[in-house]
């Protein structure tokens, strides 16, 4: 691949042209492999070193890396290749029209805005005088649902890699803000199970759907409401029914229904504890009803908050160089979770700072406003420069 990407404009557009929508909704096994091998061939074209981290049979994580010498500490930017359904959108998803200088797709502004920006970002570094920081970029999988690309080189790749990041800088739409906390995620499913019967004798059976519609209740009025965690930074802990299934034809006494519930932890919470906290509401509803079948299922998803007690020296090496550039710099949390949780005990900094905001993230016309996208290059090749990072 020859062709030279003059701007971060340029290069956005063509990934936006790669169909990545994440493996687990599109149905493709190997969702993101175009698209890695193409950023794969245009750093191995800029004289950069490539390695594929193999993460399933049909896909690997891209780690893209520019050496400056032995004892230059190490700077490891991360962003994700998978995107979100395009279903719905009132755009052409994969065109990256640019209209009133906004450039449209999916992915534009999560996160293939800060995708682009780190590389070409890197592409100006890798030019630069006196270099200051050996730098990485991480491009991973399958953030959107699993996480199991930045899961995957955690545990299996970090540990090996021979070099240990002084921190970590996760791309995700923040306007360029500096997040250092966030919010976890855990995502699961109840299930009660009735006795089918047809519907002209529904003494015969047993409605799954009626005794799920006292699961709602007291969910919604004994579990939500007692949720009392909170983070100065990133709120309070939610929890939502968003979805629900049950029944199979109009003339037969539905004999299973499932709900599916997401549920925010803050910072200081254990995402662990979830399940076990909901328990207890389900208990009562056994007990006043000992025949009623209701149970909980292992968590689809379980992401762990990013907690803010990262280490300052890396804090203020982030702040010092966006105020160089006349950009706010106190720190600030985010109400969604990010890959930035998973270097949770790795003892590495872990900051999340990208350019587009995260309104326009997984909407019918995502965009990133362009002079955002040119400040998260700006801001990246920054940070790539700066002098002061400990090792």
């Amino acid at each position: 691949m020859k062709r030279k990407f003059d701007s971060s404009r340029d290069l956005l557009q063509a990934t936006v042209s790669f169909d990545t929508v994440n493996s687990h909704i599109s149905g493709r096994a190997d969702a993101e492999l175009e698209l890695s091998i193409f950023l794969e061939s245009y750093a191995r074209n800029l004289g950069f070193t490539t390695q594929r981290l193999p993460v399933t049979a049909d896909g690997f994580n891209l780690l893209i890396s520019q050496q400056v010498s032995d004892q230059a500490p190490w700077l490891l930017f991360e962003s994700h290749l998978d995107t979100v359904s395009v279903a719905g959108m009132t755009i052409d998803p994969f065109a990256g029209e640019i209209r009133q200088e906004r450039l449209y797709g999916r992915g534009a502004c999560d996160t293939k805005a800060s995708g682009t920006a780190m590389l070409q970002a890197l592409k100006r570094y890798s030019l630069a005088p006196d270099p200051a920081n050996n730098v990485a970029i991480l491009y991973t999988l399958d953030e959107e649902v699993s996480k199991t690309g930045i899961t995957t080189f955690v545990e299996n790749e970090l540990p090996s890699l021979g070099w240990t990041p002084s921190g970590v800088i996760v791309g995700e739409p923040t306007q360029s803000r500096l997040v250092v906390a966030h919010n976890g995620a855990v995502r699961w499913r109840i299930r009660t199970q009735g006795i089918a019967a047809h519907s002209s004798l529904p003494s015969r059976g047993r409605s799954a759907i009626s005794m799920m519609a006292q699961v709602v209740q007291a969910v919604e009025t004994n579990y939500i409401p007692n949720l009392g965690a909170t983070c100065p930074l990133t709120g309070k802990a939610q929890c939502s029914i968003n979805l629900i299934q049950g029944g199979s034809q109009i003339n037969i006494i539905p004999e299973s229904c499932e709900i599916q519930i997401d549920r925010r932890v803050v910072p200081g919470e254990d995402q662990e504890q979830v399940l076990s906290a909901v328990e207890p509401v389900l208990d009562r509803l056994r007990s006043a009803d000992p025949e009623m079948i209701v149970e909980q299922v292992t968590p689809d998803v379980s992401c762990a908050p990013l907690s803010p007690d990262q280490d300052p020296r890396f804090v203020a090496f982030i702040q010092q160089s966006l105020n160089r550039l006349g950009l706010p710099h106190q720190p600030v949390g985010a109400g969604y979770g990010t890959d930035a949780s998973s270097f949770n005990g790795t003892g590495i900094p872990v900051v999340v700072l990208g350019p587009g905001d995260v309104a326009q993230a997984h909407t019918h016309d995502e965009w990133i406003d362009l002079q955002q996208l040119a400040q998260g290059e700006e801001v990246y090749f920054n940070l790539m420069s700066s002098t002061g990072l400990t090792t």
